[in-house]
């Protein structure tokens, strides 16, 4: 089953909110920002603008009908700034024209005073000035007290990881109109259709069942569109509705780079205990997160870093506290690994520390303390069918661990201005929202009288192929050609209620859903099967579109049978809800269930690293990973790959930098580099590993979204060796991105 998306990608024919065809009398937005980072506002003039030929409306804080607001874990964020703006490119005003140029120019004739107040940037100053989002968090297993006098070797460090630009290839946008009554449709681009309706619902000051969002796909999302977008949805339907015209909103690139929030930097501090056997006994840590000015999304994506904080081994004493601290930056969000590649890199940096200091390679300590079964997860889930053991072992069978070890250790011999470094990724990712409301989803599916099937879910198709797996769905459990199928868009009129399609639960929410209405559809037909055939319906299935009896083919095919159950009025439209079972969190108590099952895989990165200038290739990355029972592994082995260039560019080039007063100075793809195909791996080979997959996943086939982006984290591992086998007096810091210029200083220092 291909991706069914691939050929109207390639030819340019797949539609996105800028595609859409405009309506008559269309009018455009520009959003007017914030020329600071923190400040009073003391005036803001629109009156040039408003005055320009061509212009039709200029909207602030004050042309609200309802609340000012849209925060979604915690109301503190505004539409717009009406009092004071607490981050440069923070939004004050909306200009709308007949077209783009011509509310560009008017943005320019709009006047503000801003008295300037403090800015911090830093999450440790803020954490120090008691700046916090949220209060903190700690997750806590075994006497990390005690401890400590078990430990044969103790060592501690100091980590920073930056954040990341999710450039996605569709910039944030909305198109908006009126319906009749009153009503508003929304055209978004958007990962989270509901926190759209709601909050414009909100903003408007209407019910929700007069605002429809509509999605049809995403040129990309990463998690940049869980919230985030929900902004730009709400100015397009207020200009609408005050307007009585329809209005497109569609962010410039570097308008996008300069507003959005980016994956989340952290600071922090760590101390790691080993027996003389090199166990982990004790690991306490210290999590400073940069949330930016808002909390967004900045809470839950915390608390999966403490989640994921001790990756894929078992620690039976720990201690890990996180700080959510607010700065005077864009409001950081989500980002394909919401917390995890954050929390995991701490502790592989721990690792590395320790490995360094007792003069062993990283991989011996990474081998001896992986999970095992029943192992405890420091939040009280118990470890079940883990696969982290068996990952290794078939990566070392498949590739040699110790062979390639060797020849890096021989080439780093023969040469003197290259070097090669190696390293080990291991991954556990738990899969699920872990606030359990989210764990559900909904289908509608129709059969028509001429046996074509229409799909509906909450999903949002945003290149990562969960509508060809709804389809792959719908196709085996009818027992249908999927060429009878259509996936409609996303709508809030047909599924309500929506979860965001995001923590890789987009195909397991949104395709047991599907089964189960499918199921349920089945059934009624197999019944009205047996009616048609005069049998017993237990003796009946459908096969390849046809009707079997005792396993052989009737001659009641599928078309005929629908229409002659819907001629006995038979109901050919079936709703299925699925909610995750099993899941729970107590945050009282820090302990719970919070995910259905967990995603296991070990990457071997091998970096090739030019000594005289700084750069570096990625010679080979070999993975084995667990898919579970794959439904379609093409698509599944794209994200894979995709995953691993997006966190080896988190790990390597991708520097978001903003000055003291809080302005992005990268802010362009002159100044924001992503891996282009010169910085892919030379190559890369995943193997599944074969065991079977969980129930909870759909069809067994376990989620792969977000899992294989901490493959990447062994990028800087990797380098990191390569500048030791140089540099032998290089004591290893822990300051990522590990860019060329941060590799040229460390060569040499």
């Amino acid at each position: 089953m291909k991706n069914i998306d691939s050929i109207s990608h390639v030819t340019g024919r797949s539609l996105y909110v800028d595609d859409i065809p405009v309506r008559t009398g269309t009018l455009y937005g520009v959003v007017f920002t914030s020329p600071v980072a923190h400040g009073n506002i003391i005036k803001l003039d629109t009156s040039g603008a408003e005055s320009m030929d061509g212009v039709t409306g200029v909207f602030t804080a004050k042309d609200i009908p309802g609340e000012n607001q849209i925060g979604g874990i915690i109301p503190d964020e505004v539409l717009f700034a009406d009092k004071k703006v607490v981050f440069h490119g923070q939004p004050l005003a909306l200009v709308v024209a007949k077209d783009e140029f011509t509310a560009r120019k008017a943005c320019a004739k709009i006047v503000t005073d801003i008295e300037p107040l403090e800015v911090v940037t830093d999450p440790r100053e803020a954490c120090n000035k008691g700046m916090l989002l949220v209060p903190p968090s700690t997750f806590r297993s075994g006497d990390i007290h005690k401890a400590w006098d078990q430990c044969a070797h103790i060592f501690e460090g100091k980590t920073e990881t930056g954040g990341q630009e999710h450039l996605y290839i569709e910039t944030q946008g909305a198109y908006a109109y009126l319906m009749e009554n009153g009503h508003i449709k929304i055209r978004s681009s958007t990962q989270g259709p509901t926190h759209v309706q709601k909050s414009a619902a909100e903003i408007l000051g209407i019910p929700m069942h007069r605002v429809e969002v509509d999605v049809t796909r995403l040129g990309g999302g990463f998690g940049g569109k869980e919230d985030q977008a929900t902004a730009y949805a709400c100015m397009a339907a207020l200009a609408a509705m005050h307007l009585q015209k329809p209005v497109k909103l569609i962010l410039h690139r570097l308008d996008d780079m300069r507003m959005t929030g980016k994956r989340h930097p952290y600071s922090a501090d760590f101390r790691i205990g080993l027996s003389g056997a090199l166990k982990i006994v004790a690991y306490q840590a210290t999590f400073y997160q940069n949330g930016g000015a808002a909390a967004d999304l900045s809470p839950a994506i915390l608390d999966r870093s403490l989640f994921h904080s001790t990756n894929s081994y078992f620690i039976p004493n720990t201690e890990v506290t996180a700080y959510s601290c607010k700065t005077n930056l864009p409001p950081n969000t989500a980002f394909r690994g919401f917390g995890g590649p954050q929390g995991m890199y701490i502790i592989e940096a721990a690792i590395a520390k320790a490995a360094h200091e007792l003069n062993v390679p990283a991989s011996v300590i990474q081998e001896k303390n992986l999970l095992r079964e029943n192992d405890p997860f420091q939040y009280g889930q118990v470890a079940k069918n883990v696969h982290i053991g068996k990952c290794y072992q078939m990566l070392d069978k498949e590739f040699g661990i110790k062979k390639i070890a060797g020849e890096v250790a021989f080439f780093n011999q023969e040469n003197v201005l290259h070097k090669k470094g190696m390293a080990l990724m291991p991954v556990c990712f738990g899969i699920s929202f872990t606030n359990k409301s989210m764990n559900q989803a909904r289908a509608l599916v129709h059969i028509y009288q001429d046996g074509s099937v229409g799909v509906s879910t909450g999903a949002i198709e945003m290149g990562q192929g969960v509508n060809t797996k709804i389809l792959q769905v719908t196709s085996r459990t009818l027992n249908i050609d999927p060429e009878r199928i259509k996936i409609e868009s996303t709508n809030t009129t047909r599924v309500s209620n929506t979860s965001p399609t995001a923590a890789s639960s987009g195909a397991d929410l949104n395709g047991k859903a599907t089964e189960i209405a499918c199921i349920q559809l089945r059934k009624r037909l197999i019944k009205t099967a047996g009616s048609i055939l005069g049998v017993n319906p237990g003796r009946l299935a459908i096969y390849d579109g046809w009707v079997t009896c005792d396993g052989k083919r009737s001659k009641l095919s599928w078309e005929k049978l629908v229409k002659t159950a819907h001629l006995e009025r038979v109901c050919l439209s079936e709703q299925g809800h699925y909610a995750t079972p099993f899941v729970h969190f107590n945050k009282e108590t820090a302990k719970g269930h919070p995910f259905a099952y967990h995603v296991y895989g070990v990457a071997l990165l091998v970096t090739h690293l030019d000594c005289l200038r700084g750069t570096y290739r990625f010679d080979k990355v070999c993975i084995v990973h667990d898919f579970g029972n794959s439904m379609n592994i093409d698509i599944d082995m794209g994200q894979v790959e995709g995953a691993l260039a997006q966190g080896i560019g988190w790990m390597t080039m991708e520097e978001v930098s903003y000055d003291k007063e809080g302005k992005l100075l990268s802010n362009s793809l002159s100044t924001y580099k992503v891996p282009d195909i010169f910085s892919a791996p030379r190559q890369v080979v995943c193997i599944p590993l074969p065991v079977k997959g969980p129930k909870p996943a759909i069809l067994r086939s376990k989620a792969v979204g977000e899992p294989p982006l901490m493959y990447g984290i062994g990028a800087y591992f990797a380098i990191q060796n390569a500048i030791k086998a140089f540099n032998p007096s290089y004591v290893p810091d822990f300051d990522a991105p590990m860019t060329p210029e941060k590799v040229l200083m460390r060569l040499y220092q």
